[in-house]
């Protein structure tokens, strides 16, 4: 199973890669966790405390071996194809069960674009080959630059994650089309940061058609185990649980809009 979490910034998204990962590592999967957001936090957000990877962006002779691109230039042609099979174990750090591999971002000013790096995680996606027991989960860049790019292109679900507001909205909005233009079929709403039950009416709503994956509560102590550096289950073990329901309902291949509220966590 291939997931891939998009949304708006803000709204939770790699709250929710780390329960999915962590949930799947409890059935005895296999998981690799890829961070693509350039503001990479999901090492923090699975509790890696001092075991931070090191980004791709930061392994510059590896990208521009595998790529041939010039780091830091601009313009110029590299490898939309490159060899990625020796990636996750080459590149990933074990968290407690969890492999994660971070994609990084640019460090700093005037130092260019992260395509060729993009390129890489984009293949990875694509072409890695997962046994039964594996599973990859995709934390995305906030908002719709890596849809763009295609980076999702080849998972088997796509969730976005969505808080009641009309800018969480025209964002998921955005990316159901461009999921639909990229072919990706299973695109599933996660209704996160919920104040009450009727936030929930208000994005099946806003939303129709996209079937609700589950839904999680405003819960201050998702921030206060950030604040502590620790994983958001460390306070809240519940989370656990609901991330659990939703690994059923994607592991049934059900994909229809829902009638009535979905289990949940207070999230």
């Amino acid at each position: 199973m291939k997931i891939a979490i998009s949304g708006k910034g803000g709204v939770g998204k790699t709250t929710v890669a780390a329960l999915l990962a962590r949930s799947l590592t409890l059935r005895g999967v296999q998981v690799l966790a890829v961070d693509a957001d350039p503001d990479a936090n999901l090492a923090l957000a699975l509790g890696a405390g001092d075991r931070q990877p090191t980004p791709l962006a930061q392994r510059r002779r590896l990208v521009e071996d595998r790529t041939g691109a010039r780091m830091g230039g601009q313009g110029g042609y590299f490898r939309l194809n490159p060899l990625v099979d020796d990636l996750p174990a080459e590149l990933a750090v074990d968290l407690d069960g969890i492999r994660l591999l971070v994609m990084g971002g640019v460090s700093s000013a005037g130092a260019g674009c992260v395509c060729p790096e993009s390129a890489l995680v984009r293949a990875l996606v694509t072409h890695l080959v997962l046994a039964s027991d594996e599973a990859l989960v995709l934390d995305m860049e906030a908002g719709l630059e890596h849809l763009g790019r295609g980076t999702a292109r080849g998972v088997d679900h796509l969730l976005v994650v969505v808080e009641p507001g009309r800018r969480a909205v025209a964002t998921a909005l955005q990316v159901r089309a461009l999921a639909a233009e990229l072919g990706i079929e299973r695109v599933w709403l996660l209704a996160n940061k919920l104040l009450a039950l009727d936030d929930l009416d208000y994005l099946t709503a806003a939303l129709p058609g996209l079937p609700v994956l589950g839904h999680l509560l405003a819960n201050p102590a998702i921030a206060r185990a950030d604040r502590d550096g620790q994983p958001p289950w460390a306070s809240a073990p519940d989370l656990l649980e609901a991330a659990g329901g939703w690994l059923d309902r994607l592991a049934g291949q059900e994909h229809t809009p829902l009638r009535s509220h979905p289990p949940g966590g207070r999230g």
